[in-house]
Formats: structure tokens, sequence, C-alpha cells
């Protein structure tokens, strides 16, 4: 984490000088610290997250097939008045344990076109689908694989 604050600091500095270097290290040292002491981090931390780094790439690449796709099926629907959408509301319950895993769930839902997550409680999720066939791989697909994978890991 102080790594990537250090980074952070460079990057928003523009130019690298010893002492834009000298006092950012500083300061990163100085969060890096702060994180452990008061906001409950762990350096084991660090580990799992760049352990966890291909996992969320590729999670990150599903997402944008995910949307690409979905606007392609939201386009067709704009443009071709033939094919009626069947709007549903679907409820499911994924076996996913950690409410993080849950929150990334109910955003990548909510950030594919025509699906938005209504409703998160208790682990169920309420999801509107713009159609029917949108609600197909929700309680199961590639997302919960990804995820239940990435628990696993932690």
């Amino acid at each position: 984490m102080a790594v990537l604050v250090f980074l952070f600091w460079v990057v928003l500095n523009g130019r690298m000088t010893a002492e834009i270097a000298v006092f950012g290290l500083a300061i990163s040292a100085a969060l890096y610290l702060f994180a452990c002491r008061c906001l409950g981090w762990r350096p084991r931390y660090d580990w799992l997250a760049l352990k966890s780094l291909p996992l969320a790439a590729r999670y990150a690449g599903l997402l944008v097939k995910e949307i690409a796709l979905s606007s392609l099926t939201m386009a067709r629907y704009i443009f071709d008045h033939r094919d009626i959408p069947e709007p549903v509301l679907v409820t499911f319950r994924p076996p996913l344990r950690t409410h993080l895993a849950q929150a990334v769930l109910a955003s990548s839902i909510t950030l594919t076109p025509g699906t938005i997550t209504v409703d998160m409680h208790d682990g169920q999720f309420q999801v509107h689908c713009y159609d029917r066939t949108m609600a197909d791989g929700l309680d199961d697909g590639g997302f919960v694989q990804l995820l239940r994978r990435w628990e696993a890991a932690l």
C-alpha cells in the first residue's frame, strides 16, 4: 500500500526531484503507519491484494465483456421495434459469504446495461432486468464464480 501511495504522490506532482521523493516517502510511510494503527490494516493485506491481482484482472475483463454484450442487446431493443422486451424482477441468493463480494456483485449487475440491483439484504438480491433473457446466469454466472474463487483465495 505504501508503494501505491508513493506512486500516486509522484503522479500528482508530475515531476521527480530529490525533495519530492524524500517528502513522498515520508508521507507514504506515515500514511501506512496510520492505516496499520488506526484503521486495522495489516501487512498481510498487501500480500492478499497482490495475490488477487490476476483474478481481479479476469473479473474486470469479464465485466467489460458483459457490459459490451449487454449494450449491444439494449441497442437491439432500441432500434428493432419488433422485439418486445419482457421486464422481470428476479430474486436470488448467490453463494457468496462476504459482504464485499456481495457488494461487488451488486455493483457489477448495476453497471451492466439492462439490469439494476434493486435490493440486497442478508445475501438475497432483487434485480430488475429489462428483458427475461437478461436474468439468465445472474445467480450462478461468471461474476459469481469468479467472486467465489476470490473468496476462497482469501
